[in-house]
């Protein structure tokens, strides 16, 4: 067994038989987390002291993150006592994953390749999670991830906003055979993508196509929860002026909006990308949280202009949509 020594002080011990999300997890100690395949980056650490060696290729991690001391976590096993420049999420109660059947409530066409998907929770049950997180649907022997668009509030139904992708086993049952009362199973919550506890004055959220749904959960739980001492920016791309199936001020929160177009143009909207918009908005990102969901290219080239700019690292969260074949 290995000791691990984290930023806020914590330390637990890992075998070189797990991987270091795993080990953190039979301490009692959450590291940030999500596809937990070597894929998203979400688990992405920098080792201060200490070795491992990966059991996966860590393809998200770009060749300057690797040479800059760079880890995935949830693909990497300790050799030697390791000082790891993280910290412990436990604080924050996330609930534990579980599999438990759900119907489906509601089916809604909301864009061109966009529906929208309710279902219900069995009524002896109820599911907990934390706003931004993501699930599993299984149906069959199908399992895909879709984060969750609607806040904890209730209890016993979920929403989500899925896309059409042409080919995809999942996409061929949403858009051709799904209907009402269809039974489904969901396991989860998982992920570690939802809102910190921090000091800064800015909350700016990064969203393209469907990674606006745990935008969305987040920001319609910041109007249930009184918590608006923030300045609320959301910047939310997509490709054409069609492809926005969901208005902000639907939130009734006060939050500042720009509509990003990367195909059309149009001098009604913004155009190019999200993250170059943010960055000429000339925000003091010293004092900012941002939180990126979307596409694997929006939320590296994100990172590292956004940090270059001055926002600290650790103030940089994200979650990467990875699509299954």
């Amino acid at each position: 067994m290995f000791k691990i020594s984290l930023r806020n002080n914590r330390i637990f011990n890992c075998s070189s038989e797990d991987n270091l999300v795993e080990g953190a997890k039979k301490s009692g100690v959450i590291l940030e987390h999500s596809c937990l395949i070597g894929r998203c980056s979400s688990c992405k650490v920098k080792v201060q002291s200490g070795q491992s060696f990966s059991t996966s290729k860590e393809l998200g991690l770009t060749s300057e993150e690797i040479e800059n001391g760079y880890i995935l976590s949830c693909v990497r096993s300790p050799l030697t006592d390791m000082v790891l420049d993280t910290e412990d999420l436990s604080e924050y109660n996330i609930p534990s994953s579980r599999v438990i059947p759900a119907k489906i409530q509601d089916i809604q066409i909301i864009g061109e390749e966009i529906i929208k998907v309710v279902l219900r929770i069995p009524p002896t049950q109820s599911f907990k999670f934390l706003n931004g997180q993501y699930v599993n649907i299984i149906k069959g022997s199908i399992k895909r991830s879709y984060s969750i668009a609607n806040t904890n509030a209730d209890d016993h139904s979920l929403e989500f906003f899925i896309k059409n992708y042409i080919g995809g086993e999942m996409s061929q049952y949403w858009f051709n055979k799904a209907k009402k009362n269809d039974l489904l199973r969901i396991e989860g919550p998982k992920g570690t993508f939802f809102r910190r506890n921090q000091n800064v004055n800015n909350l700016i959220f990064l969203a393209t196509g469907t990674g606006i749904a745990p935008v969305k959960s987040i920001m319609e739980n910041l109007k249930q929860t009184s918590n608006l001492k923030y300045n609320i920016y959301l910047f939310w791309g997509n490709r054409y002026n069609q492809d926005f199936f969901w208005d902000p001020k639907e939130t009734d929160i006060p939050v500042k909006f720009f509509p990003v177009l990367s195909r059309d143009k149009s001098a009604m909207v913004n155009n190019g990308y999200v993250q170059d918009i943010l960055l000429k908005q000339d925000l003091d990102l010293s004092k900012s949280a941002v939180y990126a969901c979307g596409s694997e290219k929006m939320i590296k080239e994100a990172e590292f202009k956004l940090v270059k700019r001055g926002l600290p690292e650790e103030n940089f969260f994200s979650d990467a949509f990875v699509i299954s074949n």
